[in-house]
């Protein structure tokens, strides 16, 4: 069962990854000062990053706690 702690930490590391990639995108989106239509056009392209980022993390925690469990 240890693979499977190992295994889910890389998984939720990977989704951590991509949210600070979402949210640095964001963040560089708003100091750029654009208007509301791109800015709408850029958050629409980074939000489904952002959700399967989360997805990521949720099931490597998951995967962590099975693990610990049957450990």
């Amino acid at each position: 069962m240890d693979m499977l702690i190992w295994i889910g930490a890389a998984i939720s590391a990977i989704g951590l990854c991509g949210i600070l990639w979402s949210l640095v995108t964001v963040v560089r989106a708003k100091r750029a000062g654009l208007s509301d239509d791109a800015m709408r056009a850029r958050l629409a392209k980074v939000l489904p990053v952002n959700l399967g980022a989360m997805l990521l993390s949720v099931l490597g925690l998951m995967a962590v706690v099975v693990g610990v469990i049957l450990s």
